[in-house]
């Protein structure tokens, strides 16, 4: 099955953030998924590894 790729304004959008968000918590959290590029100028990142952080911080959350 293919990957499914989300854009900053996409992450941004699910969860209520401001579009550059992503990109600084790509940068400052280690847990957080890091983005691949797939042509130049073309940056995402993977629905699955977002789902799978999202699932990581829910469970540290219900600890």
């Amino acid at each position: 099955m293919a990957d499914t790729y989300l854009a900053a304004a996409q992450i941004a959008a699910r969860y209520g953030v401001h579009p550059k968000t992503p990109w600084r918590w790509a940068r400052t959290d280690p847990t957080f998924p890091k983005p691949v590029t797939l042509t130049p100028g073309c940056t995402r990142w993977k629905l699955s590894e977002l789902e799978g952080w999202e699932r990581r911080r829910a469970e540290m959350a219900a600890a």
